[in-house]
Parts: C-alpha cells; sequence; structure tokens
C-alpha cells in the first residue's frame, strides 16, 4: 500500500512538474509559477530545469542540447518544439534519478589526510574541505562567511551561529552550527597565519586580532575571493569561480570517488538522519524549504515493519 501512495505521489510530481515547465516557457517567471503551485521559486527552478534535461535526452527536442535545458532564456527560444515532445512525456521521479553518494567517516578523515600531505595552503585548504562535512553550506556561502560568523569578539568559537540572510544563496537567514574539533583546529591554525601575513587584520585583542568584518577565508594575497553575477538580466544569481576551482582542486587531492560538494552535502544529511534528524530539521540546516526537496537529495531510509515490532517487549 506504501509503495502505491509513493508511485501516485511521484505521478502526481511529475505531472506537475511538466505544467510548471509549460508555463514558463511561456513566459510566466519563477515566481509567479511559485505562488501559483504554492511553492519556492528554488523548486521551481529545480524541477523545470529536471524536466527539461530529461527531455532532451529521453524523447529528444528539436535545436535544443541538454546543456541549453539549463537556461531559461534557450527553453522559451524552443518553445514550439518542447510543447511538442512534452505530449508524451512523463519524467522520471528525482527521487532515483540521482543516485547519492555518501561518505563514510573514515573516507572523510582519509581524504583530509592526503589534502594535508598535497596541498601549497595547508590549513586554509584543510579548514575549507572540513567546511563542507561540517556545516552543509554551499561553496558560495562557504566564500561569503565573515570571521564575525565563526568567532565572538572574545575570541571563542561561535557554536550556535546564524547564516546571515545576504550571505545565505535563497537570501534566508538560517542556523549555522560550527561543532567540529577538526574544523577548529584547521581554523586556528589558519588564523595564526593570516596574523603572521598581516592579512585582514582588526584590534589586537577581539577576534584573535583579525577584522570581524573580513571574509573568513582569504587569497593568497590577503584579499577577498571576487564574487560575481552568474545568469541573465534580473536573476540575481552569483558565483565565486576561484573557490570553485580551489575545492575542484582539494576534490582532486583527496583522491574519493564522487567527492564533491554535492556528495558532501548529502553526507551531512546522512549524518543527521543517522542521529535522529527529520526531513524538517535537515532543510532547516541546508537552506531547503520543502521536505520533499529534501527526500530528492537523499531520502530518508525508513525501518520495516519487522524491524519496528521485533522485541518490544
Amino acid at each position: 500500500m506504501q509503495d502505491i501512495l509513493e508511485i501516485n505521489r511521484h505521478h502526481e510530481n511529475a505531472l506537475q512538474s511538466v505544467e510548471m515547465l509549460r508555463a514558463v516557457v511561456d513566459g510566466e517567471t519563477y515566481e509567479a509559477v511559485a505562488v501559483r503551485f504554492g511553492v519556492s521559486r528554488t523548486a521551481v527552478e529545480r524541477r523545470i530545469k529536471s524536466v527539461a534535461v530529461q527531455l532532451t535526452q529521453v524523447v529528444g527536442v528539436d535545436g535544443l542540447k541538454e546543456e541549453g535545458a539549463a537556461f531559461v532564456r534557450r527553453l522559451r527560444l524552443h518553445r514550439d518544439a518542447i510543447l511538442v515532445s512534452l505530449e508524451n512525456f512523463e519524467p522520471r521521479p528525482s527521487i532515483s534519478a540521482r543516485p547519492a553518494r555518501v561518505l563514510l567517516p573514515p573516507e572523510v578523515i582519509q581524504g583530509a589526510v592526503r589534502v594535508k600531505g598535497r596541498t601549497s595552503r595547508t590549513w586554509h585548504d584543510l579548514a575549507l574541505y572540513y567546511m563542507l562535512f561540517a556545516t552543509g553550506l554551499r561553496p558560495l556561502e562557504i566564500a561569503r562567511l565573515e570571521v564575525r560568523d565563526y568567532l565572538h569578539a572574545d575570541g571563542s568559537v561561535c557554536r550556535e551561529s546564524e547564516l546571515r540572510a545576504e550571505a545565505a544563496i535563497n537570501g534566508k537567514r538560517r542556523p549555522l552550527y560550527f561543532s567540529s574539533s577538526r574544523l577548529d583546529d584547521a581554523l586556528t591554525a589558519y588564523f595564526r597565519e593570516r596574523c603572521n601575513s598581516g592579512h585582514g587584520l582588526g584590534e589586537p585583542h577581539f577576534y584573535r586580532s583579525l577584522n570581524p568584518g573580513s571574509r573568513l577565508f582569504l587569497s593568497p594575497t590577503g584579499e577577498a575571493y571576487m564574487i560575481a553575477p552568474n545568469g541573465g538580466p534580473g536573476q540575481k544569481r552569483y558565483v565565486c569561480r576561484t573557490l570553485l576551482e580551489i575545492y575542484r582542486k582539494l576534490f582532486r587531492y583527496a583522491e574519493l570517488k564522487g567527492l564533491s560538494a554535492q556528495s558532501a552535502r548529502l553526507t551531512v544529511i546522512s549524518r543527521m538522519y543517522e542521529r535522529g534528524a527529520d526531513e524538517d530539521q535537515v532543510g532547516t540546516i541546508l537552506g531547503i524549504g520543502e521536505r520533499s526537496a529534501v527526500r530528492e537529495l537523499l531520502p530518508r531510509p525508513k525501518p520495516t515493519l519487522a524491524e519496528l515490532l521485533d522485541e518490544l517487549v
């Protein structure tokens, strides 16, 4: 019975995603479609792009390649071809379309050992590496972190912090926890290097002598990593290409199959599930407003009825 309900739910979501795509190629904005369907703008963008990519892979759209399906302008340019291809198409459930790569704790540690032995900016890069697995933040959000987000004025670590709205990709503030001793150790060593190099300094006896408003991670010359617009006119999307390239380098150094910023987020989800978290709690930490979107990233493991009833008394 549960399987049938799950199939029906996927079928309804698939049909709704197709209708979202139709609306967008007909000229409606993401925001208008989000209001109409009662979901977030981010959910609309994610779902129509997923449908569009599958459409190019399974049916094909005359004149549109798979890589072009990620851009709404190109989708609208191929409106008629898309509508024709959609007539007999139903997207695959995204819950099974994206294989999850969750890293085991020993793998994460082994990756850190390799990074430490190969990079020239040991503590900076090691802290970047651990930051992904300790917080679930996206690279752009990490690029926007400031010293004051991690440290109190007395120099102690702000264990229960907050990702500022201006730092979050979705523009909404959310809880941020710094509870990793490995991350602490790497950042402590990196801060000492910053002070010795004179990068982003503040008053001597506050924030470990760093400027609280300076970025948490700086370039080798002490500059903030550049964050640039990424997208067409009117789109409030940004990217930190330098930090993305650094992460690609670190992933190569780590030599872990399937390692990426996305797999780090999946690993965070898995660890939270293991400790009893539900989809709402995971969504709060990762900045995802819908339980269904969390499930699409990584379904929450459910015990069988036999497991639930085993040795109750």
